[in-house]
């Protein structure tokens, strides 16, 4: 006998089937509202809305950048949880520009964003890790949120309850915290981004929330992607170096904690999800040499969204873009992808 503490895991894994994967067999409009219903189980958004909390909101500050204003507001999205913020505006002189929502993955932090260098480990990133200046300068308002347990948002009470960024990612202790009390920072994430959408709509007209955005790189594409499924005013989402199947992914290598949803494969698979996104736009980008979420498994994956994306009559509505990298942002492809996606649905 060998003993190893992966084997009996693995070979669960292998044999394993979500109970509510998707099968061209079953009742797409049933099955797309018991999806939905047990995604807000299971990511814990109905326990999160119990802690709601009145709308609360302050400007930090503002800041004209060149061609454009940077205006830094917080806001709680729920008792206790400060939301910090970037809205970047051009200087267009439009009355509305849609709405690009930028998010972080693993970094140090959303200034990453806006193009500030904090730490060492910033200055390698940038400029293609400027996610919100590449979009402003696109001609689009962006919007950087700092994700649960990054960044600024990381906890704060000293070393006996903080994890930094390194072995296991700096949202780790927030993360297990969650999950011990039936909710996930997954669903934390998605709660945040749609809170954050309730405040562009009440405090900022510039703001066209009938055309939003959502993207983000690794951890911010994973947040954008379940955001999308649950919040149905983002019209187009795409996600970069995030989607696949958990067994080419998360139950073959190690991530982040914030990367799991308890229970979640005894019944959905990542793919799945993308019902909660169907019809609207979904353009997911993945590298052939990403170590971390295999090119196989993402095929394997779209595969069913297509399948889901036929089921809603859109099937030009969703779109796999492969690149030659790994895990990597990429700005060449990124922005010209969303201008054409932008111009087919008449928004420029």
């Amino acid at each position: 006998m060998q003993p190893n503490g992966l084997t009996c895991h693995d070979l669960l894994v292998e044999k394993m089937v979500p109970s509510m994967s998707f099968n061209n067999r079953k009742n797409y409009a049933k099955w797309k509202k018991d999806v939905k219903e047990k995604f807000i189980e299971l990511t814990g958004l109905d326990a999160i809305a119990l802690n709601a909390c009145d709308f609360q909101m302050e400007i930090d500050s503002e800041e004209q950048m060149d061609g454009y204003k940077q205006i830094r507001f917080s806001f709680y999205s729920e008792i206790g949880a400060a939301v910090t913020c970037y809205l970047l505006v051009p200087d267009l002189g439009k009355e509305k520009y849609p709405v690009v929502i930028t998010l972080q993955g693993h970094s140090s932090g959303f200034h990453n964003s806006i193009g500030v260098v904090k730490y060492d480990e910033d200055k390698p990133y940038q400029p293609r890790g400027q996610f919100a200046v590449q979009a402003v300068k696109e001609g689009y308002v962006a919007l950087a949120i700092e994700q649960r347990g990054m960044g600024e948002r990381a906890a704060q009470n000293g070393p006996a309850r903080r994890v930094h960024l390194g072995e296991r990612g700096g949202c780790y202790y927030e993360a297990v915290t969650a999950s011990l009390m039936g909710r996930t920072i997954i669903g934390e994430r998605c709660w945040d981004i749609s809170k954050a959408i309730d405040v562009l709509e009440q405090n900022f007209p510039v703001c066209d929330t009938d055309k939003i955005v959502i993207t983000g790189n690794s951890g911010g594409g994973t947040a954008s992607y379940y955001a999308a499924a649950y919040d149905e005013r983002i019209k187009i989402c795409m996600p970069s170096s995030a989607f696949c199947p958990f067994k080419e992914s998360i139950l073959k290598f190690y991530h982040c904690s914030c990367n799991y949803i308890p229970h979640m494969y005894k019944y959905l698979d990542m793919q799945d999800v993308s019902c909660l996104i169907a019809p609207r736009n979904l353009v997911i980008m993945t590298g052939i040499l990403d170590p971390s979420f295999l090119i196989t498994g993402v095929q394997r994956g779209y595969k069913t969204v297509e399948a889901v994306y036929k089921k809603e009559n859109a099937e030009d509505n969703c779109k796999l873009i492969v690149t030659e990298k790994g895990h990597w942002w990429n700005v060449d492809i990124v922005w010209p992808e969303l201008k054409k996606l932008m111009q087919k649905l008449g928004w420029l």
